[in-house]
């Protein structure tokens, strides 16, 4: 889609994904990085993110749908591609078909996935349940798992893996108890005489603020994108934020005092106030939840969002009404939703804060009818949608 289309577009800084990958490589030593470039790129567009990797010569992907396999594979990726979650039946042959590898969460998926590919060969990564109480198997039944996946002639064990519940916090007691429980369950590879495949655990706030998760490999998500999981997590990292939205007003005017704005009438003016129209609403992802609560950025300054957020539209504050001023100004004034506007900055943990939400929901709730345009990086192919 052409970034003339429509006023309101997301920005990719590439470059910017590129330093972060750097740093974080950096950080991490000799664990090899992971990026998790599931739902999109988290929000950033495989389309743009997947050519950055292959010029990098990343090794190693991880996503959470095979679908989202298939495209990465279709952008010309020849490096290993990880499905984060199960293998539903009757997919089995999309990951045999593009070369992708498997997660195993128990002996009973297992089974199937045994049964499903007939004797060919599969690669899987056994998930254990080290705390976080959503797939695997609890670490302390993980000999079943090992031994039965070993034990099949078609199975590849290419890893082991976990998930942190609680990394990206101020205390890393928990994250530290689910290590060790992981580092448990692996010594049965040892037990068993089997060799130990590669061993994974660090998600974001593992890869920022313990180190001691640093295994094999480590799976940073929107810690690559330059954001941190949460406000709690130690900002060990120079990261920076690779996506940055704007718009432009849509219509300027001035309205009397004690006049309404947005479904509800949840503001009215208490005296003649200028006020701005975004043709931007919850439809883009510009969450409902923002309204009354959040700033847009204006020549360098904040602006008040003001009414409640509409599928398609926003309205926000400009100031008091000035008589040297047009009552109806010619719109498309430049807005920042999200970024920089000279010395001010509205980032995604900012809106999370606002909305009750995290940044994660900020970032992939922007939908996929705001264009989202690269800056920088390596010349762009063309991915299907």
């Amino acid at each position: 889609m052409s970034d003339t289309c429509r006023p309101t577009k997301c920005i990719i800084d590439l470059d910017a994904y590129n330093h972060n990958l750097d740093v974080i490589e950096d950080h991490v030593g000799g664990a090899k990085v992971v990026p998790v470039i599931k739902a999109d790129a988290y929000g950033h567009s495989l389309r743009l993110v997947v050519p950055e990797l292959i010029a990098r010569a990343t090794e190693r992907v991880a996503v959470a749908l095979i679908e989202e396999a298939v495209r990465v594979r279709a952008a010309g990726f020849a490096g290993h591609i990880h499905v984060l979650g199960p293998t539903a039946a009757g997919q089995e042959h999309l990951y045999r078909d593009q070369d992708v590898e498997h997660t195993v969460v128990s002996v009973a998926a297992l089974d199937q996935l045994v049964r499903a590919v007939g004797g060919q060969r599969c690669q899987v990564h056994l998930k254990l349940d080290t705390g976080m109480g959503r797939l695997g198997v609890i670490f302390d039944q993980a000999e079943t798992l090992i031994a039965a996946a070993v034990r099949h002639r078609s199975v590849e064990v290419v890893g082991v893996f976990s998930h942190f519940a609680n990394a990206d916090s101020g205390d890393l007691a928990d994250a530290r108890q689910q290590l060790e429980r992981f580092h448990q369950a692996v010594e049965v590879f040892e037990k068993l005489g089997e060799p130990r495949p590669l061993r994974h655990m660090a998600n974001s706030g593992g890869v920022a603020q313990l180190p001691e998760s640093h295994l094999d490999l480590v799976r940073p998500g929107i810690l690559t994108y330059g954001v941190y999981p949460s406000p709690e997590t130690e900002r060990t990292i120079d990261v920076r934020p690779v996506l940055s939205w704007h718009t432009k007003t849509s219509a300027e005017k001035v309205v009397p005092a004690g006049w309404p704005v947005g479904y509800g009438s949840t503001w009215r003016a208490t005296a003649p106030t200028y006020v701005a129209t975004l043709p931007v609403g919850y439809a883009d992802g510009y969450l409902r939840h923002l309204s009354n609560r959040s700033d847009v950025l204006i020549g360098g300054k904040r602006r008040a969002v003001i009414g409640r957020v509409s599928m398609d539209q926003t309205v926000v504050e400009i100031g008091p009404a000035d008589p040297n001023r047009p009552s109806a100004g010619s719109a498309a004034t430049d807005v920042v939703l999200l970024g920089r506007d000279g010395e001010q900055h509205i980032d995604a943990e900012e809106l999370a804060g606002q909305a009750g939400t995290i940044a994660y929901e900020v970032l992939t709730s922007i939908s996929v009818r705001v264009p989202r345009v690269p800056l920088g990086g390596t010349p762009q192919i063309t991915i299907e949608p």
